[in-house]
């Protein structure tokens, strides 16, 4: 458990002031709601105009048996263009409007068929032929076919072709290795109307995984002719869900697809609030304007039980927060300072501060509910003196004290309930060795921005992960190819070549006992050179109203709604 020092006994104060104070508000309600609503029959908004994303909100008071579902969580999304967006908040928004070739099956992430229905390599693994589902309709009346495929994968990896616009891609680079002729998807052939065919140059150990990703939805033809960039704020897919206002900073509302091939969703309305304070997202909970609240503090589950009134269910760990050094800067670029701070800081007292016992102090990279995980790597326990050691072979020490920043994440994550607080808790850990950081934020988007660019110095930040393959972790964060501005998968912009060369061979063979030995080697190295301190790895709690069924949570941090049902 380690020493219990007077920063421990700070931070445990601190836990339990803000568990107390929850407590006291907890049995009153707010002053006031903005439009906020409860299952069945909610006041809602609808737009009244619309301006390249933002609206002006209406109200209007829907008919008294209209179903509406409110999801209370933490941020606010980036765009609704899911091949643009790297983050959570976003992708949970997009996966109910969009849909891909391939899914993930309810709480796993065994592949399932969706847009395509059934699928065949060819004997060297280079060629993958899909058929698609017939009948299919986008939101805008267009229909679904292997154009409308071919369409948006060529946009996507194509940086001449006129669609590239509205973003960066990142996604696509991160899993097919770049665009052009960077790209390991070389071509996207139209067999017939209901057949495509994807020739890659290389083999693609994890390609099913990896294009059942949400990212890689399909949006309509129409809206991207007529104007792809606005799809960041005008969805257009063949999902479950329509979109029907964006209120930035607020909500976004989206409604029933009464032509849904799956049949029209139970809900008839779907209300995602951003909610960032914790506190208030608690408040809004008790007081009935939310019917899901995601990003649960451990401090408040007993709160919420109480009430009697919600169903608590844990999303699957797959997930990894993580301090990143960037390995570029000075002095980062010294493995000596980077060790030093991996010793510095006590995960077993984060845990229990700030994860209320919840979380699985990290080890590795990879989370150990991923195959491949490997355990027996170098560990940095934690140790005050070892980490005043290595400063000083560094040539920082009482004389000469080594200054820097550290950024923390404005609003809560699944992997990551309290990044400010916690990012508090590691600079009075730092200030103990002997290192003074100043503590820096940004607004969600302009954080992952200026991270991405690698403006920063070391950054707190984490990730999900989208398809339960290693490839999808320690390639997308750690490998040189994703060590690219500006959206740099790897913001610790570490470059290693005999990593770098583990990685893509466990990419490039289908033997799953010789990838499993490739990425437990890779993970070795990993840790000798430190570029992060892999912090967390967290179980993660969703308070759901009792009555509400289908809600299966998978691990990936997304899933369809289509199946849920109000009482």
């Amino acid at each position: 458990m380690g020493v219990r020092t007077k920063r421990f006994r700070w931070a445990v104060g601190l836990f339990l002031a803000a568990a107390l104070v929850l407590s006291a508000c907890g049995s009153s309600s707010p002053s006031g709601t903005d439009g906020g609503s409860q299952s069945g029959g909610q006041t809602d908004t609808t737009p009244s105009t619309q301006d390249g994303g933002s609206t002006t909100p209406a109200p209007q008071q829907p008919a008294a048996q209209e179903k509406v579902l409110v999801w209370g969580r933490g941020g606010d999304s980036v765009s609704l263009d899911p091949i643009q967006v790297t983050d959570g908040e976003s992708l949970k928004v997009t996966h109910q409007i969009y849909e891909g070739l391939l899914d993930y099956a309810p709480g796993s992430t065994e592949v399932v068929p969706v847009l395509a229905t059934e699928w065949e390599a060819s004997p060297d693994g280079l060629e993958w032929t899909f058929k698609l589902r017939q009948g299919v309709k986008f939101h805008d009346g267009t229909d679904f076919n292997a154009e409308a495929v071919k369409i948006n994968f060529d946009r996507w990896r194509n940086t001449s072709d006129p669609l590239h616009v509205g973003g960066e891609f990142p996604y696509y680079s991160y899993m097919f290795g770049g665009f052009d002729e960077a790209s390991n998807i070389q071509d996207v052939i139209v067999v017939d109307d209901y057949t495509v065919k994807f020739v890659l140059k290389n083999i693609q150990a994890s390609f099913l995984q990896d294009i059942a990703m949400v990212p890689f939805a399909i949006a309509s033809p129409k809206a991207l002719q007529e104007n792809p960039e606005r799809l960041n704020d005008h969805p257009v897919g063949t999902g479950p869900f329509r979109f029907v206002s964006w209120t930035k900073g607020d909500r976004i509302v989206l409604e029933a697809n009464p032509d849904y091939w799956g049949g029209k969703p139970a809900i008839d309305r779907l209300i995602y609030r951003s909610i960032p304070d914790n506190n208030a997202r608690l408040v809004a909970l008790q007081a009935g304007e939310l019917d899901v609240m995601d990003g649960v503090e451990p401090a408040f589950l007993p709160t919420i039980q109480a009430t009697g009134q919600f169903d608590i269910i844990e999303r699957p760990p797959m997930n990894i927060g993580y301090l990143a050094f960037n390995t570029q800067k000075p002095p980062f670029d010294n493995v000596l300072i980077r060790r030093a701070i991996n010793h510095a800081i006590n995960k077993e007292e984060l845990n229990t501060a700030f994860y209320g016992g919840m979380g699985i102090p990290a080890v590795s990279p990879l989370p150990p509910s991923v195959w491949g995980h490997n355990p027996n790597v170098p560990k940095y326990e934690y140790d005050p003196e070892k980490a005043k050691e290595l400063l000083a072979q560094a040539g920082y020490g009482p004389d000469n004290p080594l200054k820097t920043e550290l950024w923390a994440m404005p609003v809560p994550r699944p992997y990551m309930p309290q990044p400010e607080r916690i990012g508090v808790a590691i600079q009075n850990y730092l200030r103990e060795v002997g290192i003074e950081a100043e503590i820096v934020t940004y607004e969600w988007g302009t954080y992952l921005e200026k991270t991405g660019m690698g403006e920063h110095t070391m950054a707190l930040l984490g990730w999900t992960g989208d398809n339960g393959d290693p490839d999808n972790f320690l390639y997308v964060l750690l490998d040189k190819d994703n060590a690219v501005t500006p959206d740099a998968g790897n913001i610790a912009f570490y470059v290693n070549d005999e990593v770098h060369d583990l990685l893509i061979r466990a990419r490039q063979t289908t033997d799953q006992a010789e990838r499993t030995r490739l990425y437990e080697e890779a993970q070795v190295k990993i840790m000798e050179d430190a570029p992060w301190v892999p912090l967390m790895h967290t179980r993660v709690p969703i308070a759901v109203r009792k009555g509400i069924t289908g809600y299966v949570p998978n691990p990936t941090g997304s899933e369809s709604l289509a199946k849920v049902a109000l009482p």
